[in-house]
């Protein structure tokens, strides 16, 4: 397998290093590679990047690249105006217009629907101000594939407890349940993430603890043996056209199957590309997408799960040979720049160190096969370690090893209960 490769400082275009990066999150998740990505990707170039973060020593915080990190604790369940209002503090601190990059989708929702408020001293993709939101949402994503005619899997959105007795005594299982909303996720989670559930049984039982107004989606669950994983990644322009656009193949995520990708490679896929840009022209959106799709043996189709409008955590997998992510294409496009074209690197690894090694484990006899995944890697990307920015590898490892242990005895417990499930 390929080694690690070496990291270059600088790259092909002229960026504009008085324009910086802010790094926007909202929830307690201090581990997320991600955001490390987007400081160390833009901060290589010279652009000054700052980052909101729970305390001052996450991994994000003690990065080189990282001029400021701002503490701010959040738990995404605050009302909207109070989040506006600290970004707008933190605006006026930093003291320049500044490009916003959101991780996750209560930040990216928060920015879409306050545009006028933020436009000032913030730089940002401008877009329907209700899209987002609806793209974020389990059911409003299922309703804009049947709308478009885009391949997903069949989905119920009950109302009530009565909805779901109804529903047990005809469904398939096993099957998917999912939180239906952004937002709600934080303030009331009816699942833990992505869960597998087996039996009608099962499925009541858990039923009883989600309220009179289940805030979850029943999905259909596309069998493991007979499907592969694969995600985009893209940046999309303000007329909807893609100014950077990769495809790559899932071989392993944590929790198995339903959870952040720990080990994926960049496979080049026309109709996967093609598919995903005639979605985004079609709803009109612009900006940073990571979408997760799964490929079902059975009929042949591409079936879209996910659609994160905001740049994904492992979004550094993938640059194309003028050495652009969709990190540094959207920071070029809002500065005036011109994003340059380029293949993407095909064959490429990206491998999430504490949670690749369990994910291995785990899909030895999990039936999952990637036949699309090359044999051997052109290059490994590695989601924390760096050599010219190493403090926010061994932060992580100071940091995972209490909650990272407990977790993977939550997931033991789960697993031996029959169900799989995913925390973000």
């Amino acid at each position: 397998m390929g080694g690690p490769v070496a990291r270059s400082t600088g790259a092909p275009f002229d960026a504009d290093r008085e324009v910086p990066g802010l790094i926007v999150k909202f929830g307690d998740y201090p581990l997320h590679h991600g955001g490390v990505g987007a400081i160390r990707s833009l901060g290589r170039l010279g652009i000054p990047m700052y980052a909101i973060t729970e305390d001052r020593y996450t991994p994000a915080a003690v990065s080189r690249y990282l001029r400021r990190a701002f503490v701010w604790p959040t738990t995404g369940t605050e009302e909207p105006e109070r989040l506006v209002e600290g970004l707008l503090r933190i605006g006026r601190r930093i003291g320049r217009p500044t490009v916003l990059i959101p991780t996750d989708e209560e930040a990216a929702v928060l920015i879409a629907e306050h545009q006028d408020v933020l436009a000032g001293p913030f730089l940002f993709p401008k877009v329907d101000a209700k899209l987002p939101r609806r793209l974020a949402s389990k059911q409003g994503l299922h309703e804009l594939c049947v709308e478009h005619g885009i391949p997903s899997p069949q989905a119920a959105f009950p109302q009530s407890y009565d909805d779901i007795v109804r529903f047990a005594e005809k469904a398939r299982f096993p099957l998917v349940a999912k939180n239906r909303e952004a937002f709600v996720r934080r303030e009331r989670p009816a699942v833990n993430g992505t869960t597998r559930i087996t039996t009608p049984e099962g499925l009541l039982t858990l039923a009883r603890d989600w309220g009179e107004r289940p805030g979850v989606i029943l999905q259909e669950y596309l069998p493991r043996e007979e499907a592969e994983d694969w995600i985009v990644h893209a940046y999309f322009a303000q007329d909807s056209t893609p100014l950077a656009l990769f495809t790559g193949v899932k071989v392993r995520s944590w929790p198995p199957h339903a959870g952040m990708t720990a080990n994926a490679y960049v496979v080049d896929n026309p109709e996967l590309a093609d598919l995903a840009a005639r979605f985004i022209k079609q709803i009109g959106f612009t900006g940073i997408v990571d979408l997760d799709l799964r490929f079902d043996r059975r009929d042949g189709r591409y079936k879209l799960l996910d659609f994160n409008p905001r740049m994904g955590a492992q979004f550094r997998l993938f640059e194309n040979e003028a050495g652009v992510d969709v990190v540094r294409a959207m920071h070029l496009d809002l500065t005036g720049r011109t994003v340059p074209e380029g293949e993407q690197r095909a064959g490429h690894r990206y491998i999430v160190e504490n949670i690749d090694l369990p994910a291995l484990l785990a899909y030895r006899r999990s039936g999952y096969t990637t036949p699309h995944a090359p044999a051997r890697a052109s290059g490994t990307e590695l989601a924390w370690f760096a050599g010219d920015d190493p403090r926010p590898f061994f932060t992580m490892i100071a940091r995972f090893v209490r909650p990272g242990a407990k977790h993977l005895y939550q997931l033991w417990r789960t697993n031996r209960r029959g169900s799989t499930t995913s925390t973000r």
